[in-house]
Parts: C-alpha cells; sequence; structure tokens
C-alpha cells in the first residue's frame, strides 16, 4: 500500500534509527503505523482494531518520534480523548559512520528483551555508582557511545543528553 509522502524525517545519529527501524520492525508496530499514517485515531480506536498489543505500539512509535498527537474535542458532559496520527512518512539519512557502528545498531534491534534489559540494568548500575559521562561509562562496559546511545532508544531506562547520560524514571 503506498501512500503519499508527507513529512520526511532526518536522522543525523545512527543511534536514532533504533527506535525506527524497531517500530516498523513487527508486524503489529507496523499496522498500527499505517492506519496511523491514513488519519487520526485514539488508542481506544487502535485496540478496538488491533487488540490490547496497541498501546505498546503506540509507546514504540512516540520513542521513534513518529507520532503526533493532540485532544480530540469531546461531546458535552464527556472527558477529551487523546489522538495519534503518523507524523513521518520518509526519513533521511545524513551521517557517515563506521561498520562498527552499524553492527551494533543491528545488535540492539536483534537482542531479545530480556537481554536490553540486562544490559540496561548494567548502565544504571554504572550511572548511579557516579559514572554519568559517555566516556567512562563506555570504557568500564566495553562499548562504543553508539551502542549505548541506541540501547537508550530501545529501553527507554536511560537517556543520552548530550555527554551525559541519565536514569529516566518508570513514570517518564
Amino acid at each position: 500500500m503506498s501512500t503519499p509522502l508527507k513529512r520526511t524525517r532526518i536522522v543525523n545519529d545512527p543511534a536514532d534509527l533504533v527506535p525506527i527501524l524497531q517500530s516498523l520492525g513487527s508486524k503489529n508496530h507496523k499496522q498500527v503505523f499505517d492506519l496511523l499514517l491514513s488519519g487520526w485515531k485514539s488508542e481506544e480506536e487502535l485496540q478496538k482494531l488491533m487488540g490490547s498489543e496497541a498501546h505498546r505500539s503506540l509507546e514504540v512509535l512516540r520513542r521513534g518520534g513518529l507520532l503526533e498527537s493532540k485532544w480530540r474535542m469531546p461531546q458535552p458532559g464527556t472527558t477529551p480523548d487523546k489522538e495519534y496520527h503518523s507524523s513521518y512518512s520518509a526519513i533521511r539519512a545524513n551521517f557517515q559512520c563506521s561498520l562498527e557502528d552499524i553492527a551494533d545498531i543491528v545488535m540492539i534491534l536483534f537482542m531479545d528483551d530480556e537481554g536490553a534489559r540486562h544490559m540496561a540494568d548494567q548502565v544504571v548500575k554504572e550511572i548511579e555508582s557516579g559514572k554519568k559521562s559517555i566516556a567512562p561509562l563506555c570504557r568500564s562496559l566495553g562499548v562504543n557511545p553508539t551502542f549505548l546511545k541506541g540501547l537508550a532508544h530501545r529501553t527507554s531506562r536511560f537517556m543520552v543528553k548530550g555527554n551525559r547520560v541519565d536514569v529516566l524514571n518508570e513514570e517518564e
């Protein structure tokens, strides 16, 4: 199914491909993305069409930066619903990187959830012990910065802000 070209997402860092490819690498996530590409839908409407997995798909698409949201005007006496729409229909990769970086991105994408969770736990433990910069974290974990940034996109347990790495609360 070909859709008209909307906006193009420009990707300047190879680690930013992780949530985008993760979003489109699952049949359910891709179906939710396609539904949202054609129009605005609330989470309730998506759950009627896709089942309970719609919530997880929305979360993955949100982390990938592929969603817009707005409040739907309710009928008088009812509460408003948040509705979602796919914000991009194309990407443009604007970076050059080593094959090692691409290998790390692929490894993160194919890592099972338990493996990603275990690795994220190690990162969080290191951050809580005082290593809050990328370089010391990468040295102690034996990974490169692209891997660390990609893992941050995959797990949502921590966030990379420039050269600093912060632990995220469960609510964030």
